[in-house]
């Protein structure tokens, strides 16, 4: 049975942990091959489903030390179908390490979880294709199509809700609501933004919430931005458009540099993570319902970890 689908906890005042960037963690960090940047292939052997274990425990350990609430995601962002091929798996079996992913999920925090610290399953999805191209965006009926299969199964497991990272359009936005909102399923929409502190596809923030608000009767529970350092977002975030006060969330990149600077590199760029965790205090001053933080790209424990001392010091 779903714990919090009806009530999830962090709409509330207090501020959720999450995790950091767990692919590059795992690619650049500890040296795990992770085909197509897919750490669901993790879960088709006991070896990988124990470093996938081994990684959210340490955030789960972080959380218990700030006494704060977590939410755990799947492992599942490359999980929808079109990605079975490439990763050499047919449906069924795709489908099955979906299932296993969120059993997992279940599992940490039947563990974890007390009182104090209640413990959020999400199942992650991502886009259809390239998160950093546009020029194939989905419109919102193909995208409902596309991603109500993976989505059906999160909500068969159980997950209190379904969380879209790195989507750049909004018809795939819309698309992906629409298919959470037929299975009765909270659905949070994470856009990444470009160093413009635009979409992908050229649109503005604001404008692209209120759009997908618009299209489905504000059916997302809240959005977030991902995939994205904060010097690229905050002045749009000084803007104050209205639509502005429906994020929730931020999972920022490590590193300041452009998707294709990061997609070229070789070598992991960490950043700062003092001079990351500060700047989500910039960002708490611009999002008052700020209160999911983690990280993306390039971040890790001592990042997620700096945000925390930040915003919980302050």
């Amino acid at each position: 049975m779903t714990k919090y689908r009806e009530k999830l906890p962090q709409l509330g005042d207090r501020i959720f942990l999450t995790d950091g960037g767990m692919e590059t963690t795992l690619i650049f960090l500890q040296g795990i091959e992770l085909p197509e940047f897919a750490a669901i292939t993790l879960m088709d052997n006991a070896e990988g489903v124990q470093i996938a274990k081994d990684y959210y425990q340490t955030y789960l350990q972080m959380a218990q030390r700030f006494e704060r609430g977590f939410i755990l995601e799947s492992v599942t962002w490359r999980g929808s179908y079109d990605w079975a091929e490439p990763l050499g798996y047919s449906l069924q079996k795709l489908e099955q390490l979906n299932r296993k992913a969120i059993r997992m999920l279940h599992d940490l925090r039947a563990q974890y979880e007390t009182s104090e610290i209640p413990i959020v399953i999400s199942g992650c999805i991502g886009p259809k294709g390239d998160a950093y191209d546009a020029s194939t965006a989905l419109t919102a009926t193909s995208a409902q199509h596309y991603h109500a299969e993976q989505i059906r199964i999160f909500r068969e497991e159980n997950t209190d809700l379904v969380t879209a990272m790195t989507i750049n359009s909004t018809g795939e936005a819309i698309g992906i609501t629409r298919a959470a909102q037929a299975e009765n399923i909270p659905v949070v929409i994470s856009f990444t933004l470009e160093t413009d502190g635009r979409l992908p596809s050229g649109q503005g923030l604001g404008d692209a919430i209120k759009e997908v608000d618009a299209a489905t009767g504000e059916g997302p529970a809240y959005f977030m931005i991902n995939c994205a350092h904060p010097s690229h977002f905050i002045e749009t975030l000084r803007n104050n458009h209205p639509s502005l006060d429906r994020i929730r969330g931020v999972r920022a990149n490590a590193s300041c540099k452009s998707h294709a600077e990061l997609d070229d590199a070789i070598e992991l760029d960490r950043g700062n993570p003092q001079e990351l965790g500060q700047l989500y205090l910039d960002l708490q001053q611009h999002l008052p319902q700020l209160t999911v933080i983690g990280g993306c790209c390039g971040t890790d424990l001592q990042h997620v970890e700096e945000m925390a001392k930040s915003l919980l010091t302050a």
